[in-house]
C-alpha cells in the first residue's frame, strides 16, 4: 500500500500547482506527431517515484529535468520505431504479445490470476502493459531486420577468443539465475561479504533479505532464455562461472547480486571444445558489435527525422 499510495501522492504533486497548467503544452513533435507534457510527465512517473522527486520543489527542478528529458529521448524513439515499422512493413501480433506475458509469469513463478492480482495492485492497466510490450517486440524485430543480419563474425575471431578464454566458458543451458535485490535498511556490502567467504548461502540470503520476486525459492528466476536477454544482462551473466555470484549493482535504485547455477549439480562443470563454444563466443562477440550497429542506425533514424523538442 506504501507504495501505491507514494504513486497517487506523485501523481497528485504532477498535476498540482503551476505543473497543472503545463500538462497541455507540447513536449516534442516527431516528425509530425505531438509528445504532450501530460504523455511525458506520466511516462516519467515511474522514474520520478523511484529517484522521490516532488516536482513542486524548485530545489530538484534539476533532477527533475534530467528525468523527464531521459524519458523524452525515449519517447522519440519509440515514435521512430514506430514509423520505422511502418516503412519496414513489420508487425506484432496478439499471440506475439501473449508469449512475452507467459514468460514474464514463467520468470517470476506466478499464474495468470496471482499475475493479475500484481498488476491490479500496482495499479497497472493490462492493456497499457501490452502497448509496452509491444513496442519492445516491435523494437527487437526491427532490430533483427535492420541491425543483426548486418553483424558478422568470423572464424578467426571466435577461435582467438576461444585461445584467450577457453577455460572460462562452460555449457549454458540448464542453468538458472537467482536475484537477491536489497532493502534500503540492510548493510547489502556486509551480506556480499558474507556470500563471497560461504559465511551464508545465496538462497539463504535471498529468502531472508531479498525483496525480489521468488524470493521464497531462494531468488530462483528459473532457467537463463539466454536469446531473450537485454544486452546487459546478457553482458553480465555471460562473464560469470556456473556457482558465481557477482559483485553488487544497482537495478531501479536498489543494489542487487545475482547467483548463476545449475540446479543440483555436485560439482563445477567442465569447459568446452571450440566446437560446442562456438555458438555461445558468436554470441558474446556479436552484442558489442550489434550494439554500436545499434547505435549507428539509431542515429541515422534521429538524423533523418523532423524533432522538434519544446521542454
Amino acid at each position: 500500500m506504501k507504495h501505491v499510495f507514494l504513486a497517487l501522492l506523485m501523481t497528485f504533486c504532477l498535476f498540482s500547482g503551476a505543473q497543472a497548467a503545463q500538462v497541455n503544452k507540447v513536449a516534442a513533435v516527431v516528425n509530425g506527431k505531438v509528445i504532450t507534457m501530460y504523455d511525458l510527465q506520466k511516462s516519467a512517473l515511474p522514474d520520478l517515484i523511484r529517484a522521490r522527486i516532488n516536482p513542486n520543489d524548485p530545489k530538484q527542478s534539476k533532477e527533475m529535468d534530467l528525468i523527464l528529458r531521459k524519458t523524452l529521448d525515449g519517447m522519440i524513439m519509440d515514435i521512430l520505431f514506430e514509423q520505422e515499422a511502418v516503412r519496414l512493413k513489420a508487425t506484432v501480433s496478439e499471440s506475439d504479445i501473449d508469449d512475452e506475458l507467459a514468460t514474464i509469469m514463467k520468470t517470476n513463478g506466478l499464474t495468470k490470476a496471482q499475475f493479475e492480482q500484481r498488476l491490479a495492485a500496482q495499479k497497472i492497466p493490462l492493456k497499457e502493459l501490452r502497448d509496452n510490450l509491444r513496442k519492445k517486440i516491435m523494437r527487437q524485430k526491427i532490430m533483427g531486420q535492420e541491425v543483426g543480419r548486418k553483424v558478422v563474425v568470423t572464424n578467426k575471431e571466435i577461435e582467438d577468443y576461444y585461445k584467450a578464454h577457453k577455460n572460462d566458458i562452460f555449457r549454458r543451458d540448464g542453468l538458472h539465475m537467482a536475484l537477491l535485490v536489497y532493502p534500503r535498511n540492510v548493510n547489502a556490502a556486509s551480506i556480499a561479504a558474507q556470500l563471497a567467504s560461504g559465511a551464508i548461502a545465496f538462497p539463504d540470503a535471498a529468502r531472508k533479505y531479498s525483496i525480489a520476486p521468488n524470493k521464497e525459492k531462494g531468488g530462483d528466476m528459473g532457467p537463463v532464455e539466454w536469446d531473450r536477454l537485454n544486452p546487459e544482462w546478457s553482458e553480465r551473466l555471460s562473464k560469470m562461472k556456473p556457482g558465481g555470484v557477482t559483485d553488487i549493482f544497482t537495478i531501479n535504485g536498489f543494489k542487487a547480486q545475482v547467483h548463476l547455477f545449475r540446479p543440483g549439480a555436485t560439482g563445477p562443470d567442465a569447459p568446452l571444445t571450440l566446437s560446442e563454444a562456438r555458438p555461445i563466443i558468436d554470441g558474446i562477440l556479436r552484442r558489442p558489435k550489434a550494439m554500436e550497429r545499434f547505435e549507428d542506425y539509431t542515429r541515422q533514424l534521429r538524423n533523418r527525422a523532423v524533432i522538434d523538442i519544446r521542454l
